[in-house]
């Protein structure tokens, strides 16, 4: 329930500090005091649009504050906004700067005007004067028999289903246009890939063939030099004394030497370690020699193999084998992501079919509740209009196919007659005064079933009059019995139901709220009676409906 409420400097407000009780709550005044102001404040911190029209002539800003009970269901709501909760009380704050600019607390924590939205859905209902025209829209008559059928959770259900429904769909258009465009590009990609397949790329080739084919182009010369060398390091003549040989010859004769001069043992050493070294050079360049290979065969096979290469480096703009093979690869994932993507259309089909038919079985139990649902509800205010004076009063819930969605596959229609006829259109078939009636009593009927602390109605009551507006103003004080309920009002018959009056007024410009004790109320009412001329009848009047 709403506890307090404090306002400051809003509009014709300068600075106001209201405590509310339970039970049925009086708000009147004359025209133009400021009972919708009063209202609005309250709207704005539930997360009204906000603007500098709102700020008044005392100061930079205006302020809104007010204190609600806690339950589980706001508990829960301040949790997941990670918004302190340490007692049974919420204190919501709203400023407005002559900017325009708003800022939102929580429990003094700064909020976003959508929590308090939410918070507010669960808060406060307020029925404003024009919302009798609510009753043509779709979605509140639908809201009004899902709480009546017990199926408010199984329509949140659709509508999860109805948003698993449409990201599948917008899935499956994605992976189809990517999959259409793989496929445009998918003979052009594959052929790329096909070629550099094809030539079997290995890395580091380039420079090995590149190196071959030196060697091969000068093959000749390159043996005719190494054979040279090997003839001089190894003649092939008996008489012709290999260097090798002469070197030991040396080294020995520096070994005997060596007995008389012992110097001479390290040259001699140093020549043995001279010999071998040449021996294994001698060795090289033989095997060298032997592996040279003139084959003009080979010499093509590497030109060919270079020129498909240089080929692949101009096709493909790259300057390496690793960047071919980089490109082969890439090209290889487009050519399989084509294939993977066809499996990726199929699953996410397959999964939309799912959710599709998960969709259309709760839009199917979603009709059978509210059909259910749709009599017991519609008798139920057919029997509230009757206890306001419309006794010959009919009420049809009807359903209707609609196209499917969020909410189901059914459309909500109300139909009305005053006289006992056939029903049609309530919106065609009401006037002003029934239509309040109406709207009050599915107001009282929705309260049974929302669980909603505080229920706020602005002049519920306009178009009614006599014996009626005291029958309405009964079946208010009756949800006030188990509920907080504001009632702002003209009609003494409904003002003087309440277990609480607050009277607003405008003294100097500025509007200001109190409580009224007996004598006030009986003032008051006697005003709403007579007028400005407070008549000692009216004052009779006025205590003998405090009594009633």
């Amino acid at each position: 329930m709403l506890y307090s409420l404090s306002v400051s400097n809003y509009i014709l407000i300068g600075s106001l500090e209201t405590r509310f009780p339970e039970g049925l709550i009086i708000i009147s005044g004359e025209t133009g005091a400021g009972k919708s102001i009063l209202l609005g404040a309250l709207s704005l911190v539930l997360g009204a649009k906000a603007d500098a029209s709102m700020v008044g002539p005392a100061g930079e800003n205006c302020i809104v504050e007010a204190e609600f009970g806690v339950d589980d269901t706001i508990r829960d709501i301040l949790a997941q906004a990670d918004l302190p909760c340490d007692d049974d009380r919420l204190v919501l704050r709203r400023t407005v700067a002559r900017s325009g600019r708003s800022r939102s607390f929580a429990n003094d924590e700064p909020v976003s005007v959508n929590v308090l939205q939410e918070l507010s859905e669960h808060l406060v209902d307020i029925h404003s004067q024009h919302q009798t025209l609510r009753l043509q829209d779709a979605r509140f008559r639908m809201e009004a028999l899902d709480l009546r059928a017990g199926c408010v959770q199984l329509r949140n259900d659709c509508a999860q289903a109805w948003n698993r429904v449409l990201s599948l769909r917008r899935e499956l258009a994605a992976l189809e246009e990517r999959l259409k465009d793989a496929q445009d590009r998918q003979d052009y990609n594959q052929s790329r890939w096909q070629r550099l397949d094809e030539a079997k790329l290995i890395p580091g080739e380039l420079e090995e063939l590149e190196s071959e084919q030196k060697q091969l182009a000068h093959a000749e010369e390159i043996k005719q030099t190494l054979s040279e060398a090997d003839e001089i390091l190894s003649p092939s003549a008996d008489d012709t004394p290999s260097p090798t040989r002469q070197i030991r010859e040396c080294a020995r004769l520096l070994e005997k030497a060596g007995r008389f001069v012992p110097a001479m043992l390290p040259l001699a050493e140093r020549l043995t370690s001279a010999r071998l070294e040449m021996e294994d050079i001698a060795a090289e360049v033989a095997s060298a020699a032997a592996r040279i290979d003139v084959s003009p065969q080979r010499l093509q096979q590497v030109e060919d193999r270079l020129s498909l290469l240089y080929g692949l480096f101009q096709k493909y703009g790259a300057a390496t084998v690793e960047e071919l093979i980089q490109e082969r690869d890439r090209l290889c994932g487009l050519v399989m992501d084509a294939s993977s993507l066809r499996e990726d259309v199929d699953a996410a089909r397959k999964a939309l079919e799912e959710a599709e038919g998960k969709h259309t079985a709760l839009c199917e139990e979603l009709y059978l509740k509210r059909l259910a649902g749709a009599q017991p509800f519609a008798q139920a205010i057919e029997q509230l209009l009757h206890g306001l004076d419309l006794d010959k009063a009919r009420f049809q819930v009807v359903l209707e196919d609609a196209v499917p969605g969020a909410l189901g596959r059914d459309a909500v229609q109300f139909r009305f007659s005053s006289t006992g006829s056939a029903p049609v259109d309530v919106a065609k078939a009401a006037s002003g005064g029934e239509l309040s009636r109406i709207m009050l009593s599915i107001k009282a009927e929705m309260a049974r079933f929302q669980h909603m602390p505080t229920l706020v109605f602005d002049e519920i009551d306009s178009g009614v009059s006599g014996g009626t507006a005291d029958k309405m103003g009964r079946l208010v004080c009756e949800m006030g019995r188990s509920m907080q309920v504001f009632a702002i009002t003209h009609l003494p018959q409904v003002a003087a139901k309440g277990h609480a009056h607050f009277l607003v007024s405008k003294a100097s410009g500025s509007t200001t709220v109190q409580q009224l004790d007996q004598d006030g109320r009986v003032q008051e009412l006697a005003r709403m009676l007579s007028g400005a001329t407070i008549t000692p009848e009216a004052v009779a009047n006025a205590r003998a409906l405090l009594k009633s």
